[in-house]
C-alpha cells in the first residue's frame, strides 16, 4: 500500500512519460519496423523500448506499487492497491505513419478508480496532468472542460476499434447518429490525448468501444481533475477494464449517452 499522494503520483508519472517520450521523439519519422499484433493493431521497437524505460523508472520511484503495460502486461494489485497503468506509445498507427498524434500515457488507479496520471504528446510539445482532489494542467497552466450545454454546438470525438468487423462493437452505427446532432467530430487516433482535450476544453466530449485500461486510465484522471464526467456509455458508472468510456462536460453527457447506445 502507498503512502504517496494523489499529486505526488501525477508529477512522478509525468517525469517518466516525459523521459519515456524522447525515445519515441528520436524515432518520430524515421520509419520504424513494424510488427502486427492483430489487425491494424501494431508495435514498434520504440514502443518496447519506452515501456521498458517506464517500468524501471517506475519500479525506482514506487517500488511498492504495480505496473500493468501494454506491451509486457502484468496484473493489477490484488488488494485494490495503486497500481500504475501504462501506455507506452499511444497512437501506434499514427506514429508509424508520422502522424504527431501520439504520447506516452501513465496513470495510476486505486481499486478501478483513476488517482492521477500524466500524458505527453511529444511531436505536439503538450502535456497534461491531473490528480484525485487536485488540478488539471496542460503545459503547467490551469485547464478545465468546457461549458457548452447544446450538442449541436459541440465538438465531439470518437475512435474506432482495431478489428472493425463486427457491427455491434465497430463504432460506426454510433457516428452515423452523433453525426447530424453536433458540430463535428475528430478522430485522432490516441483515447490518452482525445481525453486530455476534453479536459482542457477543446473537445466537449469524447466516446469509444473496447479500449484497455493502459489506454485511458491517465486521460480518465485528468478528465475527473478538471471537473469532467466519466460513465459507461450507457450512462453507468464506469469499468475502466472494460473501455466502453463516454467523457464530457457533464453538460451535454446524458443526451450523448442516448446517442450512442
Amino acid at each position: 500500500m502507498t503512502t504517496r499522494s494523489p499529486e505526488e503520483l501525477a508529477r512522478i508519472a509525468f517525469d517518466v512519460a516525459t523521459e519515456a517520450a524522447l525515445i519515441l521523439l528520436g524515432g518520430f519519422r524515421k520509419h520504424p519496423a513494424v510488427t502486427e499484433k492483430g489487425r491494424a493493431d501494431l508495435v514498434t521497437e520504440y514502443d518496447l523500448a519506452s515501456e521498458r524505460l517506464i517500468r524501471q523508472r517506475l519500479a525506482e520511484r514506487t517500488p511498492e506499487m504495480a505496473i500493468v503495460g501494454e506491451e509486457q502486461g502484468g496484473s493489477a494489485a490484488p488488494d485494490g492497491a495503486p497500481t500504475w497503468f501504462c501506455d507506452p506509445l499511444d497512437g501506434t498507427t499514427n506514429f508509424v505513419h508520422g502522424h504527431f498524434f501520439f504520447c506516452v500515457s501513465i496513470g495510476a488507479a486505486e481499486a478501478g478508480r483513476p488517482l492521477a496520471g500524466a500524458v505527453v504528446a511529444p511531436a505536439l510539445s503538450t502535456h497534461w496532468l491531473g490528480w484525485d482532489g487536485g488540478h488539471a494542467l496542460r503545459d503547467g497552466e490551469p485547464c478545465h472542460v468546457s461549458e457548452t450545454s447544446a450538442l449541436e454546438h459541440a465538438l465531439v470525438a470518437t475512435g474506432f476499434p482495431s478489428d472493425r468487423t463486427q457491427p455491434t462493437t465497430n463504432n460506426f452505427a454510433a457516428f452515423t447518429r452523433v453525426k447530424p446532432r453536433v458540430r463535428g467530430i475528430r478522430r485522432c487516433g490516441s483515447a490518452a490525448i482525445d481525453l486530455c482535450l476534453v479536459a482542457d476544453g477543446t473537445y466537449d466530449a469524447y466516446w469509444e468501444r473496447r479500449l484497455a485500461a493502459w489506454d485511458v486510465m491517465a486521460g480518465a484522471a485528468v478528465v475527473l481533475a478538471a471537473g469532467g464526467k466519466l460513465s459507461a456509455l450507457d450512462g453507468t458508472a464506469p469499468d475502466l477494464s472494460v473501455g466502453h468510456l463516454l467523457a464530457s462536460n457533464g453538460l451535454i453527457h446524458s443526451e450523448l449517452s442516448v446517442l450512442i447506445t
